[in-house]
């Protein structure tokens, strides 16, 4: 599924870099792009959106996911908060298939999968985990572990068969894959590059990913998120009128 964004030159405002194991966090102001590239494939972010202005505001997973009769997230879906309101709209999508289950990484995880490896001995090769990481980041805002809520794992397919067990699909992203979102108040992004906790490997190979902040546009009333589902537009309509 291709974007319908421009991304033209003249309105990127910056580029950034996520190594992977590293943490991000940037406020998206409204209506303005932000485009996650997986440029090796295989990446896996972790990711948590808050409402900048009024921080209590939050991505709210089981909205999001009932409100939209999905079980994971595409091109045409948004991003629910606890408010009823829109914080971000996926405009973009090469991957067709983002979780929005499972969760994310922590310290146990992590060493029981692939060993332990501290900073003292392997200094920036030491092993994270996408709790601590996400934890610290929400600390640079004032916000912090009881802030923590369900993710969206982006790039990661996980499918469920039929007595409701849960499998990690490999390969689902492809190199030079992405996913655009479309801040629709002033959103907190909060992520970190790790792999997704029901990743079969038994390797610690966390994949980098890019990152470009575009000027973006007001949607309009054919817009094809707002008009995905009633229950979408409400939601939009929500949204436009705290700003009014």
């Amino acid at each position: 599924m291709e974007t319908h964004t421009d991304n033209r030159a003249e309105d990127v405002l910056f580029r950034d870099e996520l190594a992977g194991g590293a943490a991000w966090s940037h406020v998206l102001k409204r209506h303005n792009v932000l485009r996650i590239v997986d440029p090796r494939g295989g990446a896996n972010v972790s990711a948590l959106f808050f409402h900048h202005d009024v921080p209590a505001e939050r991505y709210n997973m089981p909205d999001t996911l009932k409100a939209q009769h999905t079980a994971y997230l595409a091109r045409g879906r948004v991003l629910l908060s606890d408010m009823g309101r829109v914080l971000c709209s996926i405009v973009g999508d090469t991957c067709g298939w983002h979780d929005a289950l499972c969760g994310h990484t922590d310290a146990a995880l992590v060493e029981s999968k692939y060993g332990r490896k501290r900073y003292q001995q392997a200094r920036n090769q030491f092993h994270r985990n996408a709790h601590d990481n996400l934890v610290v980041e929400l600390e640079k805002w004032g916000l912090g572990r009881r802030d923590l809520a369900p993710n969206v794992n982006f790039f990661s397919k996980v499918v469920a068969d039929e007595d409701g067990r849960l499998s990690f699909v490999p390969g689902h992203s492809k190199p030079g894959a992405y996913v655009e979102l479309r801040a629709e108040m002033n959103v907190l992004v909060v992520m970190t590059a790790l792999q997704h906790p029901l990743d079969p490997s038994t390797t610690y190979a966390p994949c980098p990913v890019e990152l470009v902040v575009s000027r973006g546009r007001p949607p309009g009333q054919d817009d094809e998120c707002r008009r995905a589902r009633p229950e979408a537009a409400r939601a939009f309509e929500n949204t436009e009128r705290f700003f009014l």
